[in-house]
């Protein structure tokens, strides 16, 4: 299954604000969750940071653990952030929140 545009846009923007499990997201949209398959979808979206690299929330958490302070040395450590782009406002949540 795949979100319609406007739910995995939401879904980004809490995750780049932050959030890390669905509740959160729904806490911080008004996302409107249709059914199970849809919940495990909107977890799959949070576990991955780069869609185009597939670099995971683990290994973005990870290089920042190991002194990974700005986007351009999670970039070279994950490749995370350089195809797109488009996910550097969550690797920017992830090294200010160290989560």
């Amino acid at each position: 299954m795949i979100l319609d545009n406007e739910k995995y846009i939401k879904v980004r923007g809490a995750q780049a604000q932050g959030a890390r499990t669905v509740k959160e997201v729904k806490d911080m949209t008004n996302i409107d969750i249709e059914d199970d398959d849809e919940y495990r979808e909107i977890d799959r979206v949070l576990q991955n940071v780069c869609k185009c690299q597939n670099v995971s929330v683990n290994e973005v958490v990870e290089a920042v653990k190991n002194g990974a302070d700005t986007i351009e040395r999670v970039m070279e450590e994950t490749k995370a952030g350089s195809g797109c782009g488009r996910c550097k406002g969550v690797i920017q949540s992830i090294i200010d929140n160290k989560k």
